[in-house]
């Protein structure tokens, strides 16, 4: 054997000192040295086991090749090991690397080292963490990584195997547990690793919520949470946790918070800020933290998922899971907080959404939306003024009054952290009660009224809207509006009448009441006949050109999700999803890249439908979807195009090529959608309340200010100016519009600018700016 080794290893060098060009080469030794190979394991197979510990000492430092079979072998018949050979041993493979195919021998040889005594395997520890070190910057994959990191784990001379102090979490967790841990909370420890996938089962639960009961245990947790929320973040992309097996250990930490809690354990974390109300913020800022919306951090999604399903036990962390519906981008993280939601309500014989409405918190406020607070001689008020703002404001015993918090006040960080929180509810509630247009649902007078109308917070939103009762009548609850039994439905316009509709809009403007999102004066949209004829897409919105970032942004904030356009493979198109009416359908809007100049467009293209059946999506004819449904996704595809256009855009008056200059023009004169309908509708209300009122008419498409100098056209839906005679552009980017105008809605700020340029150009001859001057006066003859 020993000349078939020394052969071995002398073709390894040969390999070794070639170099890297020298492909063909190399690949001939590789070919001449495979009889060799065969004959070292033949005779590795009949060695005694002090040669094979001496072969396996020679294999591992070879490099030029992959010699796991031989290693393999030699390792298995091997017997007798020191601690100073093994330590040789494991240096030498830490130098040359780690690969997947060194699995096996490494988890053996690590059953061996468990044999030696306490003083040899501390003698042999530091070669084994290097060894671990390495596998951070090497090929072994994470399943495989894991099992190495475990089994050497148990090589440790302290009585803690885990986690692994390689990592800062692993190391602030030991530098917390101390030299010598108490039995018991090393087999938390133990226990902790064995959480294994994203929901333990019942008896690894039962078992730790025991352990838990020990001295020191909850510290414990509350440490390791604590830990994986304050570790720092780096500019370059890093890894909440580095190593596989702390890995593990940390999913059971997030397990063993949720347990604690629900066992009237409680745990005293100081991260994040305010963390004292309980565990459920802790895990929300983990999950945030794990999916990597919180600065450059690689994406740990076993992490949050563990946290996501830990918080299912949480008391009152339904609202917790709403916001992270909100936050988290990715798909399978969404998907496992609308199974935990799902799961939640099943258990109480509910729905996802009845549970949703059922668990909104009230934060301490009373019915109308008010808190107070008594500090020394200050009584502070937080009071929900509107469906949007949220107001603080102190009075002293004086009699004087401020708005916000006085300095210094104590108990100051209590109340902001409410205040806080009421926003993020307010906020949530808002855009879950604008996704209810989507949905044909009612509820019965009694439930609708606990959980709607008089709910401190979602009443704030609930009274501003109008609903719609079960004998057909539609009520404002703000404007004194009632109604005492039977069901109630969210009014919509599409199931109104005309007439209906514009009652509701001089009401909402005599009232000057401006809802929380658009209602009276929302858009409704129809199939068309040539909808109808195409059955599986929609052409309506294709052909458009938008500005991308800004298309990828505002289909984000309204609860789309999609990809981003570029250079890199799979960018030169996009496919928008959102699902609608509480998750039974789903609306695609397909758009690819274009260029004009150095700005990344969007060029818009079909939309399409398709209906949930279980866990799979089934494309829909356009006849098929509900009309709400239908009509709810168009407006949001509606209003990317109207927002994000660069027909809307002034600056691209005479940018780009032909095609983009065409369709610029196209749009600053083309047929209103149902959004500029609705704006249309709106300024014949607001118009005739203004100094406005003898210099404006409102035509088809545009509303014509007469002003001394010229005559003006303002596109409806572009924003655009024409002057006449000529249909001259004259290019304005804003005015300003005077305070005292009230305005029904501001969704997209385009009602706000089409207003402050007719106040601008209705006193034309009061402009002062040249750059407006000199395009509304011609140049004189010569």
């Amino acid at each position: 054997m020993t000349a078939s080794l020394d052969d071995l290893i002398a073709r390894d060098r040969a390999m070794d000192d070639l170099p890297l060009t020298a492909h063909d080469q190399r690949q001939e030794l590789r070919r001449q040295a495979e009889p060799v190979r065969r004959a070292v394991i033949r005779e590795l197979a009949d060695a005694d086991g002090d040669a094979c510990r001496r072969a396996a000492a020679g294999l591992a430092r070879l490099s030029a090749d992959d010699y796991t079979r031989e290693l393999a072998v030699a390792v298995h018949r091997a017997d007798g090991w020191t601690a100073a050979e093994l330590a040789e041993l494991f240096t030498a493979v830490g130098r040359r690397g780690l690969g997947h195919t060194d699995v096996e021998w490494v988890c053996e040889l690590a059953g061996r080292i468990r044999e030696l005594g306490v003083d040899e395997r501390r003698e042999l520890w530091r070669p084994v963490e290097a060894l671990l070190r390495s596998m951070r910057e090497g090929y072994v994959g994470g399943e495989d990584s894991r099992r190495m990191q475990r089994a050497l784990a148990r090589a440790n001379p302290s009585p803690l195997a885990l986690p692994l102090a390689i990592d800062p979490w692993g190391k602030a967790v030991r530098g917390h547990l101390g030299e010598a841990p108490g039995a018991h909370l090393v087999e938390l420890v133990d226990h902790l690793s064995e959480a294994g996938g994203p929901r333990p089962t019942k008896t690894w639960r039962r078992r730790c919520t025991e352990l838990l009961a020990g001295a020191g245990a909850a510290e414990l947790v509350a440490a390791a949470l604590d830990a994986l929320l304050g570790l720092p973040r780096h500019d370059s992309l890093t890894h909440v946790v580095m190593t596989e097996a702390n890995l593990d250990v940390a999913r059971g930490v997030a397990w063993a918070a949720a347990l604690a809690e629900g066992a009237g354990i409680r745990l005293a974390l100081t991260e994040p800020a305010g963390a004292g109300t309980g565990v459920a913020p802790a895990l929300e800022e983990l999950v945030l933290i794990a999916a990597g919306h919180r600065g450059r951090v690689t994406d740990e999604a076993r992490l949050a998922s563990a946290a996501i399903n830990a918080l299912g036990e949480c008391e009152g962390a339904v609202e917790t899971l709403r916001r992270l519906q909100h936050a988290i981008k990715g798909r399978t993280q969404r998907k496992q907080i609308d199974t935990v939601l799902a799961t939640a309500a099943g258990s109480h014989g509910l729905t996802a959404a009845q549970l949703v409405e059922r668990a909104v918190p009230g934060h301490g406020l009373a019915a109308g939306g008010t808190r107070e607070w008594r500090r020394g001689e200050w009584t502070v008020t937080l009071a929900i003024e509107d469906a949007r703002t949220v107001r603080i404001t102190a009075r002293h015993a004086d009699g004087r009054t401020k708005r916000g918090l006085p300095t210094g006040l104590d108990g100051a960080d209590e109340i902001k952290a409410v205040a806080k929180q009421v926003r993020q509810t307010l906020s949530a509630e808002r855009a879950r009660l604008e996704a209810l247009f989507a949905v044909e649902r009612c509820w019965p007078h009694d439930e609708w009224a606990r959980h709607y109308r008089d709910h401190p917070i979602t009443g704030a939103i609930a009274g501003a809207l109008i609903w719609r009762a079960a004998d057909g009548t539609a009520f404002l609850p703000r404007a004194g509006g009632r109604v005492l039994d039977g069901d109630v439905r969210l009014w919509h316009p599409a199931g109104a009448s005309p007439e209906e509709v514009r009652a509701w809009r001089e009401t909402v403007a005599e009232l000057r009441l401006r809802q929380p999102f658009k209602q009276a004066y929302r858009e409704v949209y129809l199939l068309t006949p040539a909808e109808e004829e195409s059955a599986g897409y929609s052409n309506r919105f294709a052909a458009h050109l938008c500005d991308h970032s800004r298309l990828y942004a505002l289909a984000k904030e309204r609860g789309w999700r999609s990809t981003w356009l570029g250079g890199h493979f799979g960018g030169h198109e996009a496919d928008a999803r959102k699902e609608l009416a509480e998750g039974a359908w789903r609306v695609r809007f397909r758009y690819e890249r274009a260029h004009a100049d150095a700005t990344l467009l969007a060029a818009t293209d079909r939309v399409r439908f398709e209906r949930r059946a279980g866990r799979q999506w089934r494309p829909a004819a356009l006849a098929e979807v509900p009309k709400l449904v239908f009509s709810e996704a168009m407006r949001d595809i509606d209003l990317f195009v109207a927002v994000t256009s660069i027909g809307t855009d002034p600056d691209w008056s005479d940018r780009g090529d032909g095609r983009e200059r065409a369709y610029w023009r196209e749009v600053s004169q083309a047929e209103l959608p149902p959004s500029a309908q609705v704006r249309r509708d709106a300024l014949e209300r607001i118009l005739p309340r203004t100094t406005l009122a003898g210099r404006c008419t409102l035509t088809d498409r545009h509303l014509v200010v007469r002003g001394d100098l010229r005559t003006y056209k303002i596109h409806l839906g572009s924003a655009n100016i024409f002057m006449d005679p000529g249909d001259v552009y004259l290019c304005i980017v804003g005015g300003k519009t005077p305070g005292k105008v009230f305005l029904p809605f501001e969704e997209d700020g385009r009602l706000s600018l089409i207003l402050s340029k007719a106040f601008l150009l209705a006193q034309d001859t009061k402009i002062t700016d040249e750059s407006i001057l000199r395009q509304i006066k011609p140049p004189n003859p010569l």
